[in-house]
């Protein structure tokens, strides 16, 4: 556990072929089943303060208590994760740690420096935010709220991992606005 910021509870994985991961991760290491989103509904997307509309194609899974999130780009909008892959990378691109006080957390750790550079909303209460903390590759910080319908969905694919006998490894991310 980290003594600064709790448990690391997502490890993020930057890739070019979501679908190639996805396989990879089920069929190699036996991890899923994947809950995939094509594109995912994010509202209020900022990077370095400006306005975008990113289109990412997300899937996740748990590895016991550890979500994995495999994240592909599908446009060129500025973000961290084109950032990432323009420095010739793809793999661990940061780790998440997760809060139902999201305020209270993100005050604390601007208050101790840490610099924020891109952020936005899935669902009710389902805000994120990456700092400019890397020193080396997969070292971004994210904070993530889990106070609404994210977290019932977190919930529920950590749920789904337990005791997983491999059959349907791909499946489509739950309606957040019904969770």
């Amino acid at each position: 556990m980290s003594r600064f910021l709790g448990e690391i509870r997502q490890l993020g994985y930057v890739v070019h072929d979501i679908e190639a991961a996805m396989d990879y991760w089920s069929r190699t290491l036996g991890v899923g089943p994947w809950y995939y989103n094509p594109k995912v509904p994010i509202v209020n997307y900022t990077y370095k303060g400006e306005s975008h509309q990113p289109h990412n194609s997300v899937a996740l899974a748990n590895s016991g208590f550890v979500q994995v999130e495999l994240i592909q780009t599908r446009n060129d909008v500025p973000s961290m994760y084109r950032d990432f892959l323009q420095a010739g990378r793809t793999g661990l691109q940061h780790v998440a740690y997760w809060t139902d006080d999201y305020d209270a957390d993100l005050a604390r750790l601007t208050a101790q420096g840490f610099k924020p550079v891109m952020g936005g909303e899935v669902g009710e209460r389902g805000r994120f935010i990456y700092f400019d903390t890397e020193y080396h590759p997969g070292t971004v910080i994210e904070l993530s709220e889990v106070a609404g319908p994210k977290g019932k969905m977190f919930d529920l694919i950590r749920e789904s991992s337990v005791g997983w006998d491999g059959s349907d490894p791909v499946r489509p991310f739950p309606d957040l606005s019904k969770l």
